[in-house]
This record gives structure tokens, sequence and C-alpha cells, in this order.
């Protein structure tokens, strides 16, 4: 035999069946104690998970409602500002029926048309300056183009068919254009 197998039969030798009861009976009385402590941190461990989650999913819904709750008042404070506008229109189109005075219906709905504008204004919106200016595909849509009318209105905007606009800096509908060619 080699000396490798000695020792591996030294170390594989049977114990005492005295060591044996010894070291099971440590082992039982360490054990359960054991168990019962990583049980417990294991369950504590759980709990907290449990809570964490639920904190978070209800988090997750808190805010989902309050984005749909800003999101449907952010309209409110425009829509009531406009309200005024539409009672306007209302007397306007009221006097147009009565009226023989063709001119004050007219003064009055350009009052209304400025108030109107002015409201929108308020809220961000601006309207896109485009004529005469350089075709720009980023902030227009060229509907057609026609032979220029002069030599420097060449791959310029003609036309406008339907205007842009900007709300706070942002295109939110692109000018509809007549490009000379």
């Amino acid at each position: 035999m080699s000396e490798k197998e000695n020792i591996n039969e030294e170390q594989q030798t049977p114990l005492d069946e005295n060591q044996t009861v010894e070291n099971t009976t440590e082992e039982s009385v360490e054990t359960p104690v054991a168990e019962v402590t990583l049980e417990q941190q294991l369950q504590n461990a759980q709990d907290k998970y449990t809570r964490l989650f639920a904190e978070f999913d209800n988090y997750k819904k808190r805010t989902s409602r309050e984005r749909v709750e800003l999101i449907q008042s952010a309209g409110k404070e425009v829509v009531s500002k406009l309200l005024t506008v539409l009672d306007d229109f209302d007397r306007a189109l009221k006097a147009m029926e009565t009226t023989q005075d063709v001119q004050g219906v007219k003064e009055g709905i350009d009052l209304v048309n400025n108030k109107f504008r002015k409201i929108l204004e308020q809220e961000g919106l601006k309207e896109m300056e485009v004529i005469g200016q350089p075709f720009d595909a980023d902030l227009q849509e060229a509907i057609t183009s026609i032979p220029a009318p002069s030599a420097n209105l060449k791959d310029k905007v003609v036309d406008v068919i339907e205007k842009g606009y900007y709300l706070n800096d942002k295109v939110i509908r692109y000018a509809k254009v007549v490009v000379g060619k």
C-alpha cells in the first residue's frame, strides 16, 4: 500500500461509540437553535420583502392615479379660460340675428378672435411664421409646389394652406405649405 492509501484509511477509521454519541448529541442541541435562528431570519427577510413589494405596488398605483388626475385637471384651467370666449361668441351670434349693423358685428367678432388668440398665447401657443421663409421639412409639410412668382421665392414658402403651431416651443401641428420651385 502506498502512503496516500494509508492516510486515507486512517481518516476513514470508525469512531468510538462514545465519540459518535457525543458528536450527535452536540449536533442535535446546536442544530435546532441554529435552525430556529435561520428560520426566523428567513421569515423576517420574507416579511420585509413582502412589505417592500406591497409598498412599491402602492407607490406605482398612487403615482399612476396622480398622473391621470394631473392630465385631467391640466385641461380644466384652459377650458375655464376659454368659457369667456365661448360666451362672447354666443352673444355675437345672437347679435347677428337681430342687428342690421354689419360693421358692428364684424368689430365684435374681431374682438372675440383677439381675446381667443390672447388666451391661447398665454397658455404657450405660438403660430409659426413661414411665408417667405426657406422650406424646412422639420417644421412644414409641403402640399404642392408651384413655379416661384419671383426668383427670390425659389425653394421658399409661397402660401400656407394650414397654419402650424408651437406649444411651449414644441411643434404640435406642422404647417401645410405651398413651396415655390
